[in-house]
């Protein structure tokens, strides 16, 4: 029976592949970025206040000394998804989900200069790996440099660093004795609120006038499976398993994701070299998670 759970952080990376198919979707229909950002995260509220009743309503309490933490992982949340959301936008949605992934060489990095952490032979190694794997995937090698969508690559990296300090700061907000939960929804709460003056609320019913049923159920769908779902799989499955497990499990099911549905439904067919780059990067940083998870 645990091993079912196994498919929870899968199913989790799965959803989260599928973010380009709504945001690409929303994009097209004219809904901007911030206005994208106050749909998701407004309606993501409710399925995640759902899972907190349905574990533990305490999980709703917090003391002031939670805030500046939360405000540091709100922002975090933003940053990468206004940054992810432009990869995704301008580059393959693999590539976007690999630059995304390659957080854990970000956190390494950001250890090892505030911290002094050690970084061994092993991690450099995987490191290294990533990054080959990351030039494969860009096609600098098959294509003129101009040809290159150097913001959506930017973008992409810019959105793998906020997750990265996100990481950090979530660990030490639980270290604290926060449960993710706690973090995430108070972390949404804040970011809803600061939207609301940035948002397009014309664009949102010129959206849904297309067709009022179809387009609410697209909305809900976009928020609970590229957001809400993932965390609350994703939380889950560490009743189940190791935070190491869960991450290599996730970190390899979320870019392989995104390249099916880049492949079946926008026809992002890579090279060999793209998809030897592809295959480089992902096992890397799933070595890296595991070694992580060992060290």
């Amino acid at each position: 029976m645990r091993k079912i759970y196994l498919f929870l952080p899968i199913l989790a990376g799965i959803m989260f592949g599928s973010s380009g198919i709504f945001v690409r979707t929303l994009t097209y229909n004219g809904i901007d970025q911030t206005t994208l950002l106050f749909l998701r995260f407004s309606i993501a509220v409710i399925p995640i206040l759902m899972a907190i009743f349905l574990t533990d309503r305490k999980l709703l309490k917090i003391s002031l000394s939670d805030l500046p933490l939360f405000l540091v992982c709100a922002i975090c949340i933003i940053g990468l998804n206004l940054c992810y959301n432009e990869s995704m936008n301008t580059v393959p949605l693999s590539l976007a989900a690999v630059l995304l992934s390659l957080a854990p060489i970000y956190v390494l990095i950001i250890a090892y200069l505030l911290f002094g952490e050690k970084i061994t032979s092993k991690k450099l190694i995987c490191m290294g790996l990533a990054l080959i794997g990351c030039i494969l995937m860009t096609g600098v090698l098959e294509t003129p440099l101009k040809n290159i969508p150097l913001f959506g690559i930017l973008s992409g990296i810019g959105a793998g660093l906020f997750w990265a300090v996100y990481l950090m700061a979530s660990k030490k907000s639980i270290e604290m004795g926060n449960h993710t939960y706690t973090i995430l929804i108070y972390s949404i709460i804040f970011i809803t609120i600061a939207l609301i003056p940035f948002t397009d609320f014309a664009q949102i019913s010129s959206f849904i006038s297309i067709n009022p049923s179809m387009t609410l159920l697209f909305l809900i769908l976009h928020s609970t499976f590229s957001f809400a779902l993932p965390y609350i799989f994703s939380t889950l499955s560490l009743n189940y398993m190791d935070s190491g497990t869960s991450s290599i499990l996730l970190s390899g099911a979320e870019p392989f994701a995104a390249l099916i549905f880049g492949l079946i439904i926008y026809g992002e067919i890579p090279t060999a070299l793209m998809f030897l780059g592809f295959i480089l990067t992902v096992t890397a940083m799933m070595l890296l998670t595991r070694r992580e998870s060992v060290d």
